[in-house]
């Protein structure tokens, strides 16, 4: 099962989380978040793969920042089209894209049907009011429903005392790849309380 630690915001915080080795971290790119990232991404292990996260940005702006950051996974949070994926693929073959829809009670998994070629990994997140970061799970039994091989991440309000029910999810038939953890271990907005961090993976 691969860790993703998202929303990160501040040096010293990325370097003690990198150093707990999660598969993926997260900077999110969008003005109106709260973890909006600027600045200097510290040098990290190359096991982690450094992903962008964005919300309806421009296509030029997204290609700039992935050669500015040298990222090597783009999330999508936003209403981005089979078109935009596609164009986006063209100009960054080797990045991996995964795209975010959000859950509340229900979902109709025919509407991801035309992006199966086309991203790396789906991202299931709790439809609310901000995208992504609102720190409230979805109805995870929506997922049983799920009829693809498309390996997704897990977001959405996931917390330690949530280990219990994701290793049901963990050995249930889902291809589920990674969890995507966030608000559930801040101290406040982009600082993560490395301990906890540090106790939730330990635990999976």
């Amino acid at each position: 099962m691969k860790l993703k630690v998202c929303g990160m915001k501040f040096i010293e915080n990325i370097e003690q989380v990198s150093g707990l080795y999660p598969d993926y971290m997260g900077f999110i790119f969008y003005e109106k978040s709260k973890r909006n990232f600027e600045g200097v991404i510290p040098k990290l292990p190359k096991s982690i793969k450094k992903t962008g996260v964005f919300v309806n940005e421009y296509l030029e702006i997204v290609i700039s920042l992935v050669e500015e950051y040298q990222l090597e996974a783009i999330q999508l949070h936003g209403d981005e089209t089979v078109t935009y994926i596609r164009q986006l693929k063209t100009h960054l073959p080797s990045i991996e894209i995964i795209k975010v829809f959000g859950i509340k009670d229900e979902f109709n998994f025919d509407g991801l049907i035309p992006f199966l070629p086309l991203v790396d990994y789906f991202l299931f997140d709790t439809k609310g009011k901000e995208r992504g970061g609102n720190g409230v799970q979805f109805d995870w039994s929506v997922l049983d429903a799920y009829p693809y091989e498309k390996p997704f991440f897990l977001s959405g309000g996931i917390g330690l005392k949530d280990v219990l029910d994701i290793q049901k999810i963990i050995n249930s038939n889902l291809p589920i790849y990674a969890l995507d953890i966030n608000s559930k271990f801040e101290i406040e907005p982009g600082l993560k309380n490395i301990n906890e961090v540090k106790t939730f993976k330990n635990k999976l």
